[in-house]
């Protein structure tokens, strides 16, 4: 049975509905039942009891996520979700390079310590934290000189701030942190191609096939840099799912089968 988006959201979050100002169209989308006034809900399409949300002009509507366009918020709520807890883990292993710079000795020592308390999450989630790309780079900068470690620190920190702001901003479904994510991920391909021939685990194949798999699904679901005609199509795509436009468009209600 294929999962309707639209209905599954509006169960969980509520239905969200806007009086037109365009009467043809104000009329078409609102109802009087025996228990009260109805509206259409703008991202599933069913009508619900009650007054509307919001009012003005159809150009004014909000632009409500439906259909396809909900998936992909899905997907990139998914993939900031992965953004956002490995930026706080790379500021975790900051935390640690910073905190005990001043001796490698003891960066060894109680980064390792640290580390074990990780440990039963990661395992749990079949996460190699020993052999974790970021925790292998950490392990060689023990025998830098101090002023190195604090440098390896601040550019973990805004690798980390990196990874957090894409985190938001996928959440959010904008298109800036789309592009942030794109150039950011496909930059540390080359890391991860290498890390690979330094030692090979199913964990890092999967990292890397899920890294360029985002880069490519992103690029082309979401037009970026002019594919597949960039960012007029795509808005032209989204406004095309609108209940409002499709109202507007058909001028009437489709029938019932």
């Amino acid at each position: 049975m294929r999962r309707d988006w639209d209905r599954h959201t509006c169960a969980r979050r509520g239905h969200i509905t806007y009086a037109p100002d365009e009467t043809d169209l104000r009329t078409r989308l609102h109802a009087d039942t025996a228990l009260g006034t109805a509206w259409r809900c703008l991202r599933c399409g069913d009508f619900a009891l009650g007054e509307p949300h919001g009012s003005g002009p159809a150009d004014e509507a909000p632009l409500v996520p439906r259909g396809k366009a909900l998936r992909d918020l899905f997907i990139l709520r998914f993939l900031a979700v992965e953004r956002l807890l490995r930026g706080l883990l790379i500021v975790v292993a900051a935390w640690a390079v910073w905190k005990f710079s001043n001796s490698q000795d003891a960066v060894h020592r109680i980064f390792d310590e640290n580390l074990t308390v990780f440990k039963p999450v990661t395992d749990h989630f079949h996460y190699d934290l020993d052999h974790s790309p970021i925790v292998d780079t950490i392990r060689k900068t023990f025998d830098y000189k101090h002023s190195t470690l604090i440098y390896v620190a601040a550019a973990l920190v805004v690798y980390a701030l990196v990874e957090i702001v894409e985190a938001f901003g996928l959440w959010w479904g904008q298109r800036w942190a789309e592009y942030l994510t794109v150039v950011a991920t496909a930059a540390f391909l080359p890391l991860e191609v290498y890390e690979l021939t330094e030692h090979v685990s199913v964990l890092k194949i999967c990292t890397l096939l899920l890294n360029i798999a985002a880069v490519l699904w992103i690029m082309l679901s979401k037009r970026l840099f002019g594919l597949r005609g960039g960012v007029v199509a795509f808005e032209a795509e989204r406004h095309s799912a609108s209940l409002l436009e499709v109202e507007t468009s058909a001028g009437a209600l489709p029938q019932a089968a």
